[in-house]
């Protein structure tokens, strides 16, 4: 079989791995699912004790932000949101990627 035949199935191959939100799930569940739930809709007894209104990740007014306004709210923080300090930049990705998934 030819190399490039061979780089292309592997190429292939990968794509689901590329394509899915790494691990992005279970960051978001370490780092964000305390505030902003499992499902992304906010945790009401959090929302209650800090007298804030979560805005549901999957909301347009959310996901019509673009990937660097998100990653800017998540490593820098937004209004009572304290930055995510110990997320690397791919991770802040992964995250990322995982939010976009929630899109409704």
């Amino acid at each position: 079989m030819k190399l490039s035949r061979i780089l292309a199935v592997l190429s292939f191959a990968a794509l689901p791995f590329v394509a899915a939100a790494g691990d992005g799930k279970e960051l978001y569940t370490a780092s964000c699912k305390t505030c902003h739930g499992a499902d992304g809709n906010g945790n009401p007894a959090i929302a209650k004790v800090m007298n804030v209104t979560f805005r549901p990740l999957s909301s347009k007014e959310v996901q019509s932000k673009t990937d660097a306004e998100l990653k800017k709210i998540i490593t820098q923080g937004s209004g009572k949101m304290k930055p995510v300090t110990k997320l690397s930049p791919k991770e802040v990705d992964d995250v990322l990627a995982y939010v976009r998934t929630l899109k409704s």
